[in-house]
Formats: C-alpha cells, structure tokens, sequence
C-alpha cells in the first residue's frame, strides 16, 4: 500500500493526495455538496463516505465488463486509492430521459423517456459554468485527439449499457448522468466518480428523486436519498 504524501489538489468535494508511488493518488471524498456550479453550497452529511462505497463498487462491476477506469481500490471509509491520470477537460453528460437542462433548453417535459441515449460536452471549467461544446470544439481546441473523442463515446455508451439494466434492476431509472475521462499510460479511461451527485435517479415505481436534485431544488431528505442509493447498491 503506498504511503499518502502532499495534498495534490482540492475541489468542491474531493481531494486528492501524491503517494509516494508517482502512478498512483489517494482520492478523499467530503461531505461538502455544491450545486449551480458552486453557487449553492451546503453539507450532506455521511455523504463522503456514501459517495466512496458506491463509486468502489460501481467501478469494480464496470472493469469486470471491461471498461477501463482508475480504480485501484477503496482503502477506507472516505479514501480510494486511483491511477494517476490527466484529465481530459471534457465532461460527458449522457441522457436516457429528459431532465434538468435539457427539458428547461428544449420545452420538453421532464420524465420523457429517449427514443435513444443522447450524448452532451461541457467543457470543464467553473470560472466559466461549463459550458456546453461539441465535438468540433474539442477537436479544433485540443481538449482530446479524434481517436480520444471516439474512445470517450464508445465507453460512456458501454458505461451506459451496464448501468442501466443494472440499476432498473435495483427497482432504479437511471435518467442521465455525468462522466469523465483521463489519460492513463497512453489509453483513455473512466475517471472520477460515479455518485448520486453525478447522476439523477429516479424510484421506478414513484419516479422521486433519489440524488443531488434533492439538495439543488430544496426538496428535502437528502441524506434519506443517498442512503437509499447505498444500501441498494452497496447492501450497507
């Protein structure tokens, strides 16, 4: 187990660690929660914790199907042990139903189910409210090579395939969720977390709000709402 070593870097609501193995970072989840690109802010509390458990786990079931990510393994409650990457400036949204921006950009009313995935670019900058790209931009901006771009959809959609039957059978609607890529050695690969913070997620039967969207529109059992996410996919 390599030894944890200066603070590399803090963000809304992980920080990250040098080991003393140049391959390999300690990644710490907080109990901080943010919304509107920082703009809210607030704590949900046990939410560090809840956010490692699940990720570990969710990643371990990905790389059994053979999707690459940074995983190496959950070292304690708030800590995993990740390969270091350079992280591709790109965020990937992917949408099974309409919900958030997308119903308030096109009039369309949440809960509208897809006829097929779409797939979405931020470019990753708070200072700039990550604003919505398209492939022409990372390309000509050189936020990834053609080869990259290819690589980061054709894994957000297997990502995409496993997650959704996975999850519909936890008696859960995966409506879209948020991913991230980095570089690794020469290959691209999942990155960050997979989390109710990064992904909205709806009770089948109900259809309530069973993620950060609970913190963002005020709604209310927060905390209830991640431990439900918890104890389905991770039994705790």
């Amino acid at each position: 187990m390599p030894n944890k070593t200066e603070q590399l870097y803090e963000g809304k609501v992980k920080v990250i660690f040098k080991t003393d193995d140049p391959n390999l970072l300690i990644m710490y989840y907080k109990d901080d929660a943010t919304a509107f690109n920082n703009k809210k802010k607030g704590t949900i509390e046990e939410k560090g914790a809840i956010n490692n458990a699940i990720t570990a786990k969710l990643y371990e079931l990905l790389a059994a199907k053979g999707i690459p990510n940074h995983l190496v393994s959950k070292i304690s409650d708030r800590e995993m042990l990740v390969k270091k990457v350079e992280i591709i400036p790109v965020e990937v949204i992917i949408r099974n139903v309409v919900a958030g921006g997308l119903s308030k950009r096109l009039g369309i009313p949440e809960g509208t189910p897809l006829k097929r995935p779409i797939i979405e670019y931020c470019y990753k900058s708070d200072e700039l409210d990550d604003p919505m790209i398209n492939d022409d931009h990372i390309l000509t901006l050189g936020y990834a090579t053609d080869q990259e771009l290819i690589n980061i959809r054709n894994l957000a959609l297997k990502v995409n395939d496993v997650l959704v039957p996975y999850f519909d059978a936890l008696g859960i609607r995966l409506i879209d969720f948020k991913l991230e890529f980095g570089r690794h050695k020469g290959e691209v690969i999942l990155a960050d977390e997979i989390t109710p913070d990064s992904c909205r997620l709806w009770d089948k039967k109900t259809n309530e709000k069973l993620d950060k969207d609970r913190f963002r529109r005020d709604l209310g059992k927060i905390e209830e709402a991640y431990q439900t996410i918890l104890r389905k996919v991770v039994g705790e």
